[in-house]
C-alpha cells in the first residue's frame, strides 16, 4: 500500500481491438493509481496539461493504470444551479444560468476529437492504460462520460453515464446500453461506472457478466457512505474497485462574479474545501489497499495481486456458481438508440459495432 502526493488527427471509436499494448502479458501484479486532483474550470488546455503532469508523476512511479475522477476534463459543475432552483420565474436566474450551460459545453469536448487525439498520444507517450472522466459534447447534448486508452497511444471507446443524478439531468444527457465496454487487456479485464450508476445492480451485473476484473468508479460523492459502496462493489464483483474523485477547494472554480456556487449557504471563502476527494484502491476481498484520502490533491497508488480475483470467486461467483439462472436473470440491450435514422444511409453501410468487450 501507498500513498503518494502529487505536487500540483482523431482515432475512431473501437470496439474491439487487439490489445497486446506492451504489458507484460504474464505479470500477476498490475501497478494502479487513481488521481486525485481538481479539474481547471472553464479552462480544457489548462486541465489536459494538468492531466500530463499527473500521468507522468503516476508513470514515474511505475503504474501501468491511471484512472481520473468524473468530469476531470470539462469539470463537474459543483456548486451551480444553471438558473434552477433560485426562482419559479422563468426570467433572470433561468436566463443566466443558460449562459453558464454556453461556457460549461464549450469546456466540454468531442470524442473523437482533438482532446481525445490528445489523450491517446498522453497514454502511448507514458505506456499506460488510461482511463479519463470527461464531460463529452455530441451536437447541443452533453454526456458525462469516461474515456479508455491503452499503452500504445490508441482510444478504445467509452462508456456515458447512463442515468445522470438529481439536477445533472438537466445538463447532461442519458447514455444507452452501447456503451457499457469491458476491455480485455493484458493487465486485467477493465471498465467503469460513472458515482451514483454504481448503485445500480444490474448495470453492475452487467460488467460482471463480461468478467470485469479491475473495475474504475470515477465519482464526484466524497460522503464516508461512499467507501461501503465500494467494499461492497468489491466483494459483490470479485473485482478490483478504483475509485477517482476530485480534491477542491472554491479557489478551483471561477470566482463569484463569473460562477454563482449554490448549496453552502453564503458564498464559500476561496480556501474552503468543496469535494474532500475520498478517492480509494480495495480488494475483491474487501481490503483497502490505499486510501481513503481525505488531505488534499494525491496520487493514491497499491499493486493489485491479481490471484486475489480467483481465490475470491472461490467462495462467491456472482455471475457463476452463485447466480441461479434458472431463477433469475438480466437481459442488456446493448443497442444504440438514435433519435433520427436514415434508411438509405444503412442500406448503404453496415452497421457500426458498439463498445463492448474487446478481445485479444
Amino acid at each position: 500500500m501507498a500513498l503518494v502526493p502529487s505536487g500540483s488527427g482523431s482515432a475512431p471509436v473501437i470496439a474491439e481491438v487487439e490489445m497486446n499494448g506492451g504489458a507484460d502479458q504474464s505479470a500477476t501484479t498490475v501497478r494502479a493509481t487513481v488521481v486525485q486532483a481538481s479539474t481547471v474550470f472553464y479552462d480544457t488546455p489548462a486541465t489536459l496539461d494538468k492531466a500530463e503532469r499527473l500521468i507522468a508523476e503516476a508513470a514515474g512511479y511505475g503504474s501501468q493504470l491511471v484512472v481520473f475522477p468524473e468530469a476531470f476534463v470539462g469539470g463537474y459543475p459543483r456548486g451551480s444551479t444553471f438558473g434552477f432552483g433560485i426562482s419559479i420565474s422563468i426570467t433572470n436566474p433561468k436566463d443566466k444560468g443558460k449562459g453558464e450551460f454556453q461556457k460549461y459545453y464549450a469546456a466540454a469536448i468531442d470524442v473523437p476529437g482533438p482532446e481525445v487525439t490528445l489523450l491517446a498520444a498522453m497514454a502511448g507517450k507514458y505506456k499506460v492504460f488510461l482511463v479519463m472522466g470527461v464531460i463529452e459534447r455530441e451536437g447541443y447534448t452533453l454526456y458525462c462520460s469516461v474515456l479508455f486508452f491503452d499503452p500504445l497511444g490508441r482510444y478504445l471507446g467509452k462508456h456515458r453515464k447512463l442515468m445522470p443524478t438529481a439536477l445533472e439531468r438537466i445538463i447532461w444527457g442519458f447514455g444507452d446500453g452501447s456503451t457499457i465496454p469491458v476491455y480485455d487487456t493484458p493487465l486485467g479485464k477493465i471498465g467503469a461506472l460513472i458515482c451514483w450508476e454504481n448503485k445500480m445492480p444490474l448495470l453492475r451485473t452487467a460488467l460482471y457478466g463480461k468478467g470485469i476484473e479491475i473495475y474504475c468508479a470515477p465519482t464526484a460523492d466524497s460522503r464516508p457512505v461512499w467507501q461501503a459502496s465500494m467494499t461492497h462493489i468489491a466483494m459483490e464483483g470479485g473485482c478490483f474497485v478504483l475509485s477517482a474523485n476530485q480534491f477542491c477547494r472554491r479557489q478551483d472554480y471561477p470566482p463569484p462574479s463569473e460562477y454563482a456556487f449554490a448549496g453552502l449557504g453564503e458564498e464559500p471563502s476561496p480556501d474552503t474545501v468543496v469535494c474532500p476527494g475520498g478517492s480509494v484502491i480495495i480488494s475483491p476481498s474487501g481490503e483497502v489497499l490505499a486510501g481513503p484520502n481525505y488531505d488534499g490533491e494525491a496520487l493514491i497508488t497499491a499493486d493489485l495481486d491479481m490471484g486475489e480475483i480467483v481465490r475470491a470467486k472461490f467462495d462467491f461467483d456472482v455471475v457463476g456458481h452463485y447466480s441461479r439462472p434458472e431463477v433469475l436473470s438480466l437481459v442488456v440491450d446493448d443497442q444504440p438508440h438514435r433519435p433520427v435514422s436514415f434508411t438509405s444511409a444503412a442500406e448503404k453501410a453496415p452497421a457500426a459495432k458498439s463498445d463492448d468487450t474487446a478481445k485479444p
